[in-house]
């Protein structure tokens, strides 16, 4: 293993072991997610709308905005005492800080989402399980963009006095093309139709995994620099 990936490994795992200690992001994102799947729920008239009509919506909205909560803390681990400073004057390759970074914070996104699931398919009571793999697969695709782009604007906003503010408002447009590509697909999952009606949104969803990761991992050392 060269040394940029065991400097990945080791800023992944340290974030993590923080987080597993404390859980506090963790809690306070799952606690999030359950209030946003029940104020979804209950806020609908069954009478008028289907719950399959509405279900593909609000899954994505509990997950992006439960992912900020942790997005948010991706570099405000460092920031206490400039820790963050230390790690790059010890030589730790730009790109592997970033990809460490994006490692943990899509250890954490996942975990929140892989526990919203059976949540939501309480709450919805929708015909998920045997089709779970695809929507576990979906979530992968449309999870690993915004974490790219979330974890760069994280390293952005962290300098400014507003972080908890200014990340949620960075953030916001950049997760409009992946979520409703993955709202759309997840719709065609719920009604149990064939993936290959949205083979158009899988590729578009591919196709920003593959431009937003690159163009992240390329920004981020001028980010570092500013």
């Amino acid at each position: 293993m060269g040394e940029g990936a065991r400097a990945v490994w080791a800023i992944a795992a340290k974030d993590l072991a923080i987080e597993w200690r404390t859980k506090t992001a963790f809690v306070s994102a799952l606690a999030f997610a359950v209030l946003v799947l029940a104020v979804l729920y209950f806020a609908r008239d069954p009478t008028a709308v289907a719950s399959l009509d509405v279900a593909p919506g609000a899954l994505w909205v509990t997950f992006s905005f439960a992912a900020m909560l942790g997005l948010n803390r991706a570099f405000l681990l460092e920031q206490e005492n400039r820790a963050l400073d230390g790690v790059l004057l010890s030589g730790v390759p730009r790109p592997a800080v970033f990809l460490g970074k994006m490692l943990a914070n899509l250890v954490f996104v996942g975990a929140v989402e892989l526990v919203s699931v059976p949540l939501f398919i309480l709450f919805y009571d929708v015909p998920l399980w045997h089709r779970v793999p695809e929507l576990l697969g979906v979530t992968a695709m449309a999870t690993l963009s915004f974490v790219a782009v979330g974890t760069l604007l994280s390293a952005m906003a962290v300098r400014t006095r507003f972080a908890e503010l200014m990340l949620p408002l960075l953030l916001l447009p950049f997760l409009v093309p992946p979520v409703v590509g993955a709202v759309q697909v997840t719709a065609r999952i719920l009604a149990q139709r064939p993936l290959s009606e949205v083979a158009g949104w899988l590729k578009l969803l591919a196709a920003f995994d593959i431009v937003f990761l690159f163009l992240a991992i390329f920004l981020f050392e001028a980010t570092l620099e500013e």
